[in-house]
């Protein structure tokens, strides 16, 4: 039996594969205490804990703690001249009209800011040495008087050589035995100070609360008589054991969305489609990525809460459009949907659990696209009346009916995903109506075929329960490590074999760390380079095959670096300027022996009575079928509702629906 639960804002959801069958699972979540909203999904789903082999989990503990602030007290310790890194951060400014602006708040404080006496260049050489006397007569104290459980240390050009960074760890380890200690070099090995110092502070700042999350969860597990391997999904697309997140919480940070991301594209596959736009549009907010020939576009480097995190993550886009998403006027009279979300609690106005403010899932519920005679994940029932008053006050401040503002809303939210696709796909030089648009999440099929007609889009494949993709992904993802390695040199043939050598230590480090948490060979690689013009400030990634090492050679690196600039920024590809490699990254995958196919719902369904729909401006009479009553190649014409359990699928006038013999819904817009 393999079991993935995927803690999300709204609802904690549940796949379980035992045989050939599968069980679905959603419940509320529960935010004071995310793991009991997964320890309920597991209970209410009736399995037997002790039959579990395999457990997939992802949550947003360690993004939660952040947002939050409720991470564990953190020490900043880094090279003598640097201890405002995290204050001074980048001269950038992310509102440059806003004459109040300040920088983003670090989850550490100044006062929470030591120096070491130690400085080592960027070639690796020591200028001056590590001063241990100073080290242990005058910061440990220090650092023992703060009663600091976490310190993070980050010195200047450890990832040229961490022999300082290194032995100051030991010390501190001595000296405070009960606290974690976080060294840069272990969270992310390359150079830019500040994005490395962000991204080690926030690990030390989450690692206990993910610790300690952890151990919770594994020993209610222990007493429910579990006896399975237990993994943890990360923000690169693939997951670890359980016991592995020690050394980089960091990197769980995103663990729901890319669940998600892995499980769409790894669903609709099944049917031959390999270049997509994911979009997970949930409670809180809506979640982009693009997928080309079934491979996962991967960032260097995210931010959350205004604060840098240089770790490998899905490259995903997210905007405030969820189903939960607040709709508001500004103070000149416009109407603005998100980013602020009603969440879990209290939730829609017609979820009936005391919210007051109207959500996008309320303006479904007013235009009929959600009935209200139904239990939204088998616990919700709808109140149609509330969500019309709760809309009331905006419709008279607009002078419109009711039905045209939540109408407005929906167009508003829509517009907002639009946006966040053409980050993922325009601004990557990639043309959005050469992919197919893949929704997922409780509330995207209820807006994909209007998202992609305003793209110009003409193909939405919607994945069988596709309100429970995400914890379908836990289980369909690999396990995954990367490494990486700051290597700053000019491209020349002399440069070749030194960049081959180090590219075998980081696969070599990868193999020993899979092979200490018990995952053993043959795994699949992937390397990438990050290389740019000389006097360029910022990198593109090139990614190189199996083949392209065996035949690594100057000429060849600079024929993949101009052909992926020009495609970014559209010139480059016939230049002779000088290039440089600056970074080098190395992921290995252990596969899975065998990836579970979800299916949509069998059983019978009872017939539902055809109703109206608010579109347009007007109601029209709109077909509704269930989910379950779906068969294979029989197509379904707009306008009509699918209703399911985890979700609801528009199709709007203008395009079609067809289930295919891999349980996906091709929806086609019409000539």
């Amino acid at each position: 039996m393999r079991v993935g639960v995927e803690v999300g804002g709204t609802f904690t959801d549940l796949v379980a594969f035992h045989g050939d069958s599968v069980t679905i699972t959603k419940v509320p979540s529960t935010p004071h205490a995310p793991e009991q909203g997964a320890f309920n999904a597991i209970i209410e789903s009736g399995l037997p804990i002790s039959q579990i082999e395999d457990f997939a989990h992802g949550s947003t503990v360690a993004t939660n703690a952040i947002l939050e602030r409720k991470g564990e007290r953190v020490a900043f310790v880094t090279t003598a001249g640097f201890r405002d890194m995290l204050l001074l951060q980048r001269q950038d400014r992310r509102n440059i009209y806003n004459l109040r602006y300040a920088n983003p708040a670090s989850v550490v404080g100044r006062e929470s800011c030591f120096e070491v006496i130690e400085r080592m260049l960027a070639d690796g050489s020591i200028d001056t040495g590590l001063d241990e006397t100073d080290l242990t007569q005058r910061l440990i104290p220090e650092l023992k008087r703060g009663e600091y459980r976490a310190i993070a240390v980050c010195l200047l050009n450890a990832f040229s050589n961490p022999a300082h960074e290194k032995r100051v760890a030991a010390i501190l380890t001595e000296y405070l035995p009960e606290a974690t200690v976080t060294i840069s070099t272990d969270v992310v090995n390359e150079f830019r100070e500040y994005e490395r110092s962000s991204t080690t502070a926030l690990s030390a700042y989450v690692q206990p609360v993910i610790a300690g999350y952890l151990k919770r969860f594994s020993s209610w597990l222990t007493e429910q008589q579990f006896k399975g391997n237990f993994s943890v999904m990360q923000s690169n697309g693939g997951r670890l054991p359980a016991d592995a997140m020690g050394r980089n919480a960091v990197s769980a940070l995103f663990s729901g969305p890319a669940a998600g991301v892995v499980g769409a594209t790894r669903q609709t596959g099944r049917s031959g489609f390999t270049n997509l736009i994911t979009f997970d549009m949930g409670g809180t907010s809506t979640d982009v990525s693009l997928i080309e020939n079934g491979e996962f576009r991967m960032s260097t480097e995210t931010v959350i809460d205004g604060l840098p995190v240089r770790t490998p993550v899905l490259d995903i886009a997210t905007v405030g459009a969820g189903g939960g998403s607040i709709v508001w006027m500004d103070d000149g009279g416009m109407l603005r949907v998100g980013p602020r979300s009603a969440g879990a609690n209290p939730g829609p106005v017609c979820y009936g659990k005391g919210g007051t403010q109207p959500t996008v899932t309320d303006a479904h519920v007013v235009c009929g696209t959600i009935r209200a005679d139904i239990k939204l994940g088998n616990h919700i029932r709808i109140d149609r009346e509330a969500a019309r008053q709760a809309f009331k006050p905006l419709a008279d401040k607009l002078s419109l009916s009711i039905e045209a503002t939540a109408e407005a809303a929906i167009h508003l939210a829509n517009a907002n995903i639009v946006r966040a696709i053409q980050l993922v796909s325009t601004e990557r030089g990639r043309d959005p109506r050469d992919y197919a648009i893949v929704p997922f999440g409780g509330a995207g099929p209820l807006h994909a075929c209007r998202v992609a007609d305003d793209l110009g889009v003409d193909k939405v494949v919607i994945p069988p329960n596709a309100g429970v993709i995400s914890a379908y992904g836990l289980l369909a993802s690999d396990f995954v490590k990367f490494e990486s390695r700051t290597h700053k040199v000019r491209l020349t043939p002399e440069a070749i074999e030194p960049l081959a050598s180090s590219i075998q230590q980081l696969s070599d480090t990868l193999s020993a760390q899979f092979a200490e948490i018990g995952l053993a060979a043959p795994y699949e690689w992937k390397v990438s380079v990050d290389m740019r013009f000389v006097g360029q400030a910022f990198e593109v990634a090139v990614d190189l095959s199996p083949e392209d090492l065996q035949a690594l050679s100057d000429d060849m690196l600079r024929a993949r670096f101009l052909e992926a600039h020009e495609r970014i920024y559209f010139h480059g590809a016939t230049s002779n300027r000088a290039i440089e490699v600056i970074s080098l990254r190395v992921s290995a995958r252990k596969p899975l022996a065998k990836i579970p196919h979800l299916v949509r719902e069998q059983q019978a369904s009872h017939p539902i009575p055809d109703t109206e729909l608010f579109g347009d401006g007007a109601w029209h009479v709109c077909r509704r079928v269930a989910e379950g009553a779906l068969r294979v190649d029989e197509p379904l014409n707009g306008p009509a509702v699918i209703e399911g359990v985890t979700t609801t699928v528009l199709i709007p006038a203008g395009w079609s629906s067809t289930l295919d013999t891999s349980d996906n819904l091709i929806l086609t817009r019409k000539a």
